[in-house]
């Protein structure tokens, strides 16, 4: 074990966040993520409080982890109730979980106006629930909720919460940000108070909200001056503004303070291991989130470009691959030669500066007219291989139409007829859809399926929309960003029209056109253009 712990509470903690939930088969996905990533301790929940709790711990008992333990969490026993009676408490010492979590109280306003108990049964709640589980064989964390709002009220009470869970044998005492109110400097004083009352018989943990902007900051505040475990979630998710972030906690320890933490292996896929949480919560990933965000290592300038070809320390504070992250250089109309040449290269293609010239005075006309090259690599990649004249189109376009009805019942029908050339036979398919753009999607790969069967696999995974003109009303030029992926990559792809339709379609051909090329770099939106030919 490492001397600094990393505790993870994503599947308790986390999930209090608005509109977050997993199922208990996916709570054990993530729970097997984060083992592999090396994570040693994983806080389940309560195993007392609902029944998907109840089944996630039946599952997680049939879990063999390398790496983590974990936690099962509670609260102290109930005021006038001794702890062996305590409904919460026997459910903890009855569970497989060799770690047991408890919450208690210490700040004097709780006690007033929330649980209503005097300050010395208040302790005595917090030593006998401490010792109770400990009698069951099990490690406990302490885990004072308000402490720092606590220690600023009162700190000779706040330290005598944490000598009472000291004293009864637990194994940590974490101090909680519950508020998320403190800045670094009063976390750091407060835990060096904390280190110098218990810090000889316990590990001292820190547990951060992020109501401030400072949980990470506040953790790394705490791990310098002493605390030896560090709580959070992965990216951050939580209830209100969120917990402090896991990844970022993670990144920061082992690559700015020297604190080794993982593997480098491990630390290898921290990328890896946060967007696979957000995919399962059916949220985007962060494209600006710290170390792993597509956009963290991404180079839209010249000049910073430029910097980068010649050293990456000029305009990148670590290395992406540390943590499993890329270097992106994306094309703009403030991109240069060498960018597009290295999008090139990384296409199988061979540009002289004439060419990405080219490419560059095409993007900076396309980017005029609306077209955002960042979000669409798929698209751009295409216009690559326009310009290089390596690209056959999927399909020779002689019409598209979609008709939309209204019925006098309210209900609303769309349907979608496509004629279309490919190897010089005309396929003529119609096909009916939740809406415009699914009816030509659906028409669409219904026609050029039985040329390129594989196609039909390929899944829109995220479409968006945006009005570029927005005074024109109705009539205001659309922009359609669509992200598609074949299960492995994912890419993206762009259409720019005054129809909305019309958008759609240009960037649904570009996502399936661009499945087909070979070699394809995938993985990565970036970039996009129209097509006068598809």
């Amino acid at each position: 074990m490492p001397d600094i712990q990393l505790y993870d509470a994503t599947l308790r903690d986390g999930m209090q966040g608005p509109g977050l939930a997993l199922s208990a088969a996916e709570k054990v996905r993530v729970a097997r993520k984060l083992d592999e990533l090396g994570v040693h301790l994983i806080e389940a929940g309560f195993p007392s409080s609902n029944p998907k709790e109840l089944e996630l711990f039946e599952l997680l008992a049939q879990e063999r982890f390398e790496h983590a333990d974990v936690a099962a969490f509670g609260m102290t026993r109930r005021r006038g109730l001794p702890a062996a009676e305590d409904d919460g408490l026997r459910v903890l010492a009855d569970c497989f979980a060799p770690v047991c979590t408890i919450v208690g109280k210490t700040w004097g306003l709780h006690l007033e106006k929330v649980v209503r108990v005097d300050r010395a049964e208040n302790l005595a709640m917090i030593a006998e629930s401490v010792a109770f589980l400990l009698q069951a064989g099990k490690r406990v964390v302490y885990d004072a909720e308000h402490f720092f709002d606590g220690y600023r009220d009162d700190p000779g009470y706040a330290l005598d919460c944490l000598r009472a869970a000291a004293g009864a044998g637990a194994e940590t005492v974490a101090l909680c940000d519950t508020n998320g109110s403190s800045l670094p400097p009063q976390v750091a004083e407060a835990t060096v108070a904390v280190l110098a009352a218990v810090g000889d018989r316990v590990r001292v943990a820190i547990h951060c909200h992020n109501d401030a902007e400072c949980g990470v900051a506040n953790t790394l505040a705490a791990v310098e001056v002493g605390a030896r475990q560090v709580q959070g979630t992965m990216n951050g998710v939580g209830e209100r503004t969120g917990n402090a972030n896991l990844v970022s906690i993670i990144a920061n320890l082992q690559l700015k303070m020297g604190r080794r933490v993982l593997a480098d292996e491990q630390l290898a896929h921290l990328t890896e291991a946060a967007h696979f949480v957000d995919e399962l919560l059916n949220r985007p990933p962060n494209r600006a989130q710290a170390y792993v965000g597509r956009d963290a290592f991404a180079h839209k300038g010249g000049l910073h470009v430029a910097g980068v070809r010649a050293d990456s320390a000029t305009f990148e504070h670590v290395d992406p691959g540390l943590v499993g992250n890329t270097r992106e250089l994306l094309v703009s109309e403030l991109a240069g030669r060498h960018t597009v040449a290295e999008r090139a290269a990384a296409a199988g293609l061979e540009f002289d500066d004439a060419a990405a010239q080219r490419v560059i005075d095409r993007v900076k006309l396309l980017e005029h007219g609306g077209y955002q090259f960042e979000a669409a690599d798929g698209s751009f990649d295409l216009l690559l291989r326009r310009e290089s004249g390596d690209y056959e189109p999927l399909f020779r376009l002689e019409s598209w139409r979609v008709i939309v009805e209204q019925r006098a019942d309210g209900k609303v029908e769309t349907e979608a007829t496509i004629k279309i050339w490919v190897d010089g036979e005309r396929y003529i398919r119609t096909a009916e859809g939740n809406g415009p753009v699914n009816a030509l999607d659906a028409a669409l790969r219904e026609a050029i399926g039985e040329i390129h069967p594989h196609l039909k696999d390929i899944e829109l995974v995220n479409y968006k929309v945006r009005i570029l003109d927005e005074d024109h009303g109705t009539g205001a030029t659309t922009r359609v960003l669509i992200d598609a992926s074949d299960g492995r990559d994912v890419w993206g792809s762009i259409g720019v029209h005054e129809n909305i339709i019309a958008a759609s379609w240009e960037a649904l051909v570009d996502s399936l056109a661009y499945a087909e090329q070979p070699g394809r770099r995938g993985g990565r939106a970036a970039q996009a253009t129209p097509t006068d030919a598809v």
